[in-house]
């Protein structure tokens, strides 16, 4: 085993604090063959790199992990948080650092393009962003989203849909081309209309794309009441066809904003210590015409509002931005993005805005929630992977020294509620996939602190294990409670608790179950008597299956832990001589939370369905005295 220095004053490397300036600058971390490993800039060198060297134990391990395999730090000076930016995304593209954010999701999403810069403009599908003088629109989640929005779009503004060759043939033999034969093409190749009646037609193709808003299908109703007044009868009945299709499209896209709303981008992101999930809305004429999704590998401890500055750095890399992004946080240096965002414009600057209230945080509320279950799904598929799942065993096994791949994970978790209410759940993972149906739950009644509240749940798990394994006298019935002997014990936590874990195993005199502990805020897995943690590697995944273990572990046990104080204060108020079961629901749907119901007055409680005035002093006077009980 390599030692490892336990102080950044061990580096050999790390530069004297008064050779850093205390300038704004960009940072680069190398190893030893020169490669780049991190790249990072600041407002003050000095202090941000000063973070970087303070004692081992106080830094996140993906960032001691980086420390530890730099042999050097290099940076640049300029002049000011602007450039900074700029000179930091240079590096980040030229040397793509293994430790900086990292998008894992590289496809290419489908788009709907209109070649402006051809005789007869063309709308097409395309996943192709270089297509000279094009305007796009999107991108849309699905190819067949993208096909059913300009099947509306050409009834509404017929315009060209054949390919190029076929354009070009029937402008040279004036036949029609086959698409136009058929109604499915309105270019100057169907004999329908002029070149320049087409290009009128594509400009508001375009305007309606760009801000899909109501006042096109105005314009379209006075068109189609102007002709019906001049008896023109076929042409009113041609726009009024037009204006269904509008309508149809306009039906299909929900209203989320003001018409007038100037075009916006919302970004909702949900992370955790892993990965991220970003998921992106198009919001153009109030209306969402666009949604992306991907996901984000996070190599070092980074904050959100560093997380939001890649995840915009990364998103307008090859395209214009809206006026306006809605994200869930603003970086520390949101004017220097600003700037950088405002640059990639032809016209107009750009605002970042963390919504707080209004319609636009209730977007990002959507897309927030969008962006949890993507990653939801992005986590069940990756651990649904055989191959992955086997590699996981493995690596667990040797990471830890254990004799063989643990086949059978127990984790465990203890939740209460400022010491009241403690429980602890029991997940269990078998070939690296939850078995559900051998969860266990477990009320502590006494007091205890989280060493001896996992104390005392795994001496009832341990003490049922010899009973589970003993034959059964004759004729007396087998009763599995725990199934068979765990490969590997989990605990939620550091050091102390899987030491504590590790007592009890050594007081029953069990030797040959392996016992680790995983510190959430490090992502750490520790061993019972070992001064520092095993590293695992990032994105292994090793790592990606003890998370999720705990976090199974964790969100069993929470759920528990509410029903036990839900299931406390229902059989408190079910004491009060006229309120029974049916009205207890009602007061804890009404108000919400156990804690709004202790804290609402008698008048409060009065206005509830069913509850008067004098059964409401009675659900007072019982919650004040159970209170002062406590």
């Amino acid at each position: 085993m390599v030692a490892r220095p336990t102080r950044a004053d061990a580096l050999e490397w790390r530069p004297k604090a008064g050779e850093i300036p205390t300038s704004p600058g960009v940072y680069r971390f190398r190893d030893a063959r020169g490669r780049v490993l991190y790249v990072g800039k600041a407002i003050n060198l000095r202090q941000r790199l000063s973070n970087y060297f303070q004692p081992m134990r106080n830094l996140h391990q993906r960032t001691r992990a980086m420390v530890l395999t730099a042999t050097g730090v290099e940076w640049t000076v300029v002049g000011s948080d602007r450039e900074a930016l700029d000179l930091e995304y240079a590096w980040i593209k030229e040397f793509t650092p293994p430790f900086n954010v990292k998008f894992r999701d590289d496809k290419t999403y489908p788009y709907l393009v209109v070649t402006l810069g051809d005789e007869a403009p063309r709308v097409m599908v395309t996943r192709n962003r270089r297509i000279p003088g094009a305007k796009y629109f999107g991108p849309y989640p699905k190819i067949w989203a993208v096909r059913d929005t300009i099947d509306l779009m050409v009834r509404a503004f017929p315009i060209r849909t054949c390919s190029d060759s076929s354009y070009k043939r029937a402008m040279q033999t004036g036949r029609p081309c086959f698409p136009g034969q058929i109604g499915r093409c309105g270019g100057p190749c169907s004999g329908r209309v002029s070149i320049e009646e087409h290009r009128q037609i594509v400009n508001d193709f375009v305007a309606f794309m760009s801000h899909p808003d109501r006042a096109v299908v105005r314009l379209l109703e006075r068109e189609m009441k102007s002709a019906a007044a001049e008896f023109a009868y076929e042409r009113a009945a041609t726009i009024r066809d037009r204006l269904q299709a509008l309508e149809n499209v306009l039906e299909r896209s929900a209203v989320v904003l003001a018409e007038d709303t100037i075009d916006t981008d919302v970004f909702g992101i949900d992370y955790d210590e892993l990965a991220a999930a970003v998921q992106q809305f198009t919001v153009r004429g109030g209306r969402i015409t666009g949604t992306r999704s991907w996901v984000v590998d996070t190599e070092l401890d980074v904050p959100l509002g560093d997380l939001v500055e890649a995840v915009l750095l990364s998103a307008y890399e090859t395209e214009p931005p809206p006026r306006e992004i809605v994200v869930p946080k603003l970086p520390d240096d949101a004017p220097a993005l600003e700037a950088w965002l405002s640059d990639r414009r032809t016209k107009g600057s750009v605002v970042l805005r963390a919504a707080q209230r209004g319609d636009k945080a209730a977007i990002l509320q959507t897309a927030t929630i969008n962006a949890k279950q993507a990653l939801g799904l992005y986590k069940m598929r990756r651990s649904g992977d055989y191959v992955a799942r086997t590699q996981a065993l493995t690596d667990i096994q040797e990471a830890l020294g254990m004799d063989e791949a643990p086949l059978r994970i127990e984790c465990y978790d203890v939740s209460h509620l400022g010491g009241t209410n403690i429980v602890a759940s029991m997940v269990v993972f078998e070939d690296g996939l939850p078995v559900k149906n051998a969860y266990r739950k477990f009320g502590i009644k006494e007091y205890a602190d989280d060493l001896e509240a996992i104390s005392q749940v795994l001496r009832r798990r341990l003490a049922r294990l010899e009973e589970d394994e003993a034959d059964p006298e004759d004729g007396a019935p087998t009763r599995k409670r725990f199934a068979y002997r765990p490969g590997l014990i989990l605990v939620d936590g550091g050091e102390p608790q899987v030491n504590a874990a590790a007592a009890v195993l050594a007081e029953l005199g069990i030797r040959d179950i392996p016992v680790a502990g995983i510190a959430k805020r490090l992502e750490e897995v520790w061993l019972p008597g070992e001064p520092f943690p095993v590293i695992l590697p990032r994105n292994s995944e090793a790592l990606f299956l003890i998370q999720r273990l705990r976090d199974e572990a964790h969100r069993f046990a929470i759920t528990f832990q509410r029903q036990k104080r839900k299931n406390d204060i229902a059989s408190v108020l079910s004491d009060i001589p006229g309120l029974g079961p049916a009205r207890v629901k009602v007061l804890l749907a009404h108000f919400g939370s156990v804690a709004r119901l202790r804290a609402a007055s008698v008048d409060d409680i009065g206005e509830v369905r069913g509850i008067g005035p004098s059964l409401a002093a009675a659900i007072v006077g019982k919650l004040d005295a159970e209170t002062e009980g406590q």
